[in-house]
């Protein structure tokens, strides 16, 4: 089987592979000042983020082709708009922001080593609403324009309100499955201030598809979700997720908005990062903040140990049960990644496999 059937295949196999030709949330744009550079993992692979003086955002791969010495160790060498270049650390080769060597400066004046045919990968950056993504393409060599990377509605103020990370011991599929599970609040996030087993009760949520994913359409907060008090008045809230880990709840509160954004991004086969952001415009962002802050980082930690706890029994590689209407989301999941690996295999649109559903379950 060619290489890149087999990658796709992969990608495809719950648990295993992932995503490429696809945006990955990797930092916040306020994580990488003017000049400085950073190594991320990415997919299992090291991934250099820099922003030059002038502001731009740049990625290569985090590896010399010469001594295999991190880039990101280095520095970044030149003149402001005029072709600034990143250094490495050990024997000084530089690279250019697209990932052409463009010195040695060990070679001699009579070296016939022609440098130009020496190269990293450049991985396409953007910076949108204050985060950076990172596009993964299947193919290093191809010529890759992607389109732009996702919106979210509700991003006000100046900066998030909050901000939490986290590793997950999980394959980025048990880490989304997991966050997007409607049935689990009440025995995993047992807190006064949000749910009890006490206080579960039958649910019906109308979902449609959406770009690269599904929508929970916008409905009143679950009566049994205290939380949302706070924000007084008849909030409404509307739940979304897209390929290939970004879930995100997006809440109006009479002219106020909370966005929760989550952002799932695989570091390797068996480790996932969580950054969880929220703006908001609504003044019990700051009347209670540390209240929020410590609220939202247990909830999040919660899930991560049930994830530690799940670990225990995947390691004998089980089969997983999925049930209807509860599980309905997880299989959409799956469907979504089966689609998007055989449009890019087929070279084709996307089609959306979501149906428009109403989903019913006890929580």
């Amino acid at each position: 089987m060619p290489e890149g059937e087999t990658s796709a295949v992969s990608a495809q196999a719950f648990g295993r592979g992932f995503l490429k030709d696809i945006w990955y949330f990797a930092a916040l744009a306020s994580d990488l000042k003017p000049g400085r550079m950073a190594r991320f993992e990415i997919l299992g692979e090291p991934v250099l983020i820099g922003r030059t003086r002038g502001g731009e955002v740049f990625a290569l791969r985090d590896v010399c082709p010469h001594r295999a010495a991190p880039l990101s160790a280095g520095r970044l060498v030149g003149e402001t708009g005029g072709g600034e270049s990143v250094e490495c650390p050990y024997h000084g080769w530089r690279f250019s922001l697209a990932g052409a060597c463009v010195a040695v400066p060990s070679l001699t004046r009579d070296d016939a080593f022609d440098i130009s045919r020496i190269a990293v990968r450049r991985y396409p950056a953007a910076e949108s609403q204050g985060m950076i993504f990172v596009w993964m393409a299947e193919d290093a060599r191809a010529a890759v324009d992607p389109p732009p990377p996702p919106t979210f509605p509700g991003v006000v103020g100046a900066a998030p309100r909050l901000v939490d990370r986290m590793e997950f011991a999980a394959h980025i599929d048990h880490a989304v499955v997991g966050l997007m599970d409607p049935a689990h609040g009440p025995f995993v996030h047992q807190q006064w201030w949000w749910r009890s087993r006490a206080s579960a009760h039958e649910k019906a949520k109308r979902f449609k598809p959406a770009i690269e994913g599904f929508v929970m359409t916008r409905h009143p907060p679950s009566r049994n979700s205290r939380a949302y008090a706070l924000l007084g008045g008849a909030p409404m809230t509307e739940i979304s997720f897209r390929l290939p880990g970004l879930r995100w709840e997006h809440v109006e509160a009479g002219k106020r908005q909370v966005l929760s954004l989550t952002c799932l991004t695989p570091v390797t086969e068996t480790r996932t990062a969580i950054t969880q952001i929220v703006w908001s415009d609504h003044p019990v962002f700051t009347l209670a903040a540390p209240f929020i802050r410590a609220g939202a980082r247990r909830f999040l930690r919660q899930d991560g140990d049930m994830v530690d706890l799940q670990n225990q029994g995947l390691k004998y590689d089980p089969a997983l049960l999925w049930i209807d209407d509860a599980d309905r989301q997880a299989k959409w999941y799956q469907a979504l990644k089966r689609e998007w690996v055989a449009s890019r295999r087929e070279g084709r649109p996307f089609v959306n496999p979501v149906e428009p559903a109403t989903l019913r379950w006890t929580s």
